[in-house]
């Protein structure tokens, strides 16, 4: 999907064209054709998710914030499941729901857009008890498990229809907007499974004078002394404090501003950086204090942590190619309200990845030269010389 198409999608008012999303849809399915089982079986997982998130809402109310937030996230990754198992019985999507929507009532309306004179207004059922829909939710997915792909075409449709209905029902105890649901899921799955436009990522220092900005090449040396501290270098001068790794266990998190390197060269994007080398942005204060300050710091700081913790367990991602989804949705949720929220999931993804290639290689030797690379969005690793 083009930037510029979810773009569009992304300002849209009110309705959005179920035709439109299913072309979008189709562009971050890396299914292959074929592939019916697994597409079944992701359906059937996000709608447990979308039971488990309700459940906890019901039994916690106010305890649980991030209810609206979680089930949007569902109910918008089990209508992407949903578009590709039509996609792969040949079945249109926007003809499926339009189907369903035929089972209600409907009022004719004066419309307010200038070339469509009259709209209908579909009533969906009043649902009085949210269990209740849920349990036939479930039963109605239940029933797409037995899809058999040699049936015909109207015996698919029938189940395809009933899981749409019941879907709409669902939805709407839930107080949320299905045009919502939808841009959601675009941006979520547009941003890990869409191919990176190196120059429509989003950049975030551009328009400052060139002493605020982040360097657009850099090279740091990293060194470990025999008290086994490790020390910056750039352009000579030593930034930042000494670092040990502050366990009990060693672990080479001393090295750990390779992190935020990486989060500089990639993303663009690096409050630790910045204030290591003074180039905060304090020609525009809203900017110095919101996205370059205290907090900030502190959230890349925090992030770095966790994903350290989690890769210890994974060998520092050697051998890794991807990143698992919910590691990425996490990452999201950290950086939330911050400008680096703009950049998609999969140069996250290159950023970690990279910067871990690097990690491993400085921990292996006890240092080297990290050279970024702001232009090409990369990082890599250098001896230093002996």
């Amino acid at each position: 999907m083009e930037k510029s198409e979810l773009d569009g999608i992304d300002q849209m008012k009110g309705a959005i064209p179920l035709q439109q999303y299913e072309q979008a849809n189709a562009g971050t399915d890396k299914f292959k054709t074929e592939d019916v089982t697994h597409i079944l079986l992701g359906l059937y997982g996000e709608v447990g998710s979308i039971m488990a998130a309700s459940k906890k809402y019901c039994r916690e109310k106010e305890a649980y914030p991030g209810y609206k937030y979680a089930v949007e996230e569902e109910f918008g990754d089990a209508l992407w499941y949903f578009a590709a198992l039509c996609r792969r019985l040949d079945i249109q999507l926007a003809d499926v729901f339009e189907s369903a929507v035929d089972q209600t009532d409907k009022i004719i309306a004066a419309n307010d857009q200038e070339n469509a004179p009259i709209c209908q207004i579909v009533t969906l059922s009043r649902v009085n008890d949210i269990n209740d829909i849920l349990l036939e939710l479930g039963r109605v997915t239940a029933q797409l498990l037995n899809i058999n792909i040699k049936d015909k075409k109207s015996k698919t449709e029938e189940i395809l229809i009933d899981f749409a209905r019941v879907y709409l029902d669902a939805i709407q105890p839930t107080g949320l907007a299905f045009a919502s649901i939808v841009k959601t899921n675009l941006k979520k799955t547009s941003g890990r499974f869409s191919e990176l436009e190196i120059d429509k990522l989003p950049k975030f220092d551009d328009n400052f004078p060139a002493e605020e900005q982040l360097p657009g090449r850099f090279e740091i040396h990293i060194t470990q002394r025999k008290s086994g501290q490790s020390y910056l270098q750039w352009n000579g001068v030593f930034i930042g404090a000494p670092l040990s790794d502050n366990i009990r266990e060693p672990d080479g998190y001393r090295f750990h501003d390779v992190f935020h390197l990486a989060h500089a060269a990639i993303l663009h994007w690096s409050p630790t950086f910045r204030a290591l080398i003074k180039h905060k942005r304090k020609s525009n204060p809203v900017v110095d204090e919101a996205q370059d300050s205290g907090r900030a710091i502190v959230i890349e700081e925090g992030l770095s942590a966790w994903l350290y913790s989690y890769a210890k367990d994974v060998d520092y991602f050697a051998g890794h190619k991807s990143l698992s989804f919910d590691v990425l949705k996490t990452i999201q949720k950290f950086v939330n309200g911050y400008e680096v929220e703009q950049c998609p999931l999969n140069l996250w993804e290159r950023a970690i990845l990279q910067g871990y290639e690097v990690f491993r290689q400085v921990r292996e030797n006890n240092g080297g030269i990290i050279i970024g690379d702001r232009e090409s969005r990369t990082i890599k690793y250098q001896l230093l010389e002996q």
